[in-house]
């Protein structure tokens, strides 16, 4: 943790069974969720999608908190497509890489790019992967 903060809060999840056949259930109950491996015919969810949707969730909201402290109103709902691609090779084994596609609409187009630049400095989710996978985000 770094210094001078302070924990605004803290998630909690037990999983059990992995990727193949799994369960993952939060503390207090709000997620409960079922794993299966991507591209099986199983029936749950995998930990790259649950990565995307936390991912683009979160830099919204840094968006959001980026158009506010300049008093940029967004007309309409910002929307997040986000990719998140899980990768093997022989020399690295696993990784991944994203892409995330953004769309702020009633905003001029080099506005709403200095608002997604400023939102990846910002965001959580930015950071703890900045230098650790390859990401592309591009204003659609």
């Amino acid at each position: 943790m770094m210094n001078n903060s302070k924990v605004l809060y803290t998630a909690r999840t037990h999983t059990s069974g992995g990727r193949e056949a799994g369960v993952a259930r939060s503390s207090d109950g709000h997620l409960d969720v079922r794993l299966s491996t991507p591209g099986t015919p199983g029936t749950g969810t995998n930990p790259e999608q649950l990565f995307a949707a936390g991912w683009s969730a979160c830099f919204e909201s840094a968006i959001a908190i980026v158009a506010q402290k300049k008093r940029i109103k967004i007309e309409g709902d910002v929307t997040l497509d986000a990719e998140v691609d899980l990768n093997f090779s022989n020399e690295d084994g696993y990784s991944l890489t994203a892409r995330l596609n953004v769309g702020i609409p009633g905003v001029d187009r080099q506005v709403a790019q200095s608002l997604v630049d400023e939102a990846h400095q910002i965001c959580p989710y930015s950071k703890a992967t900045r230098g650790n996978i390859d990401v592309s985000i591009r204003l659609i």
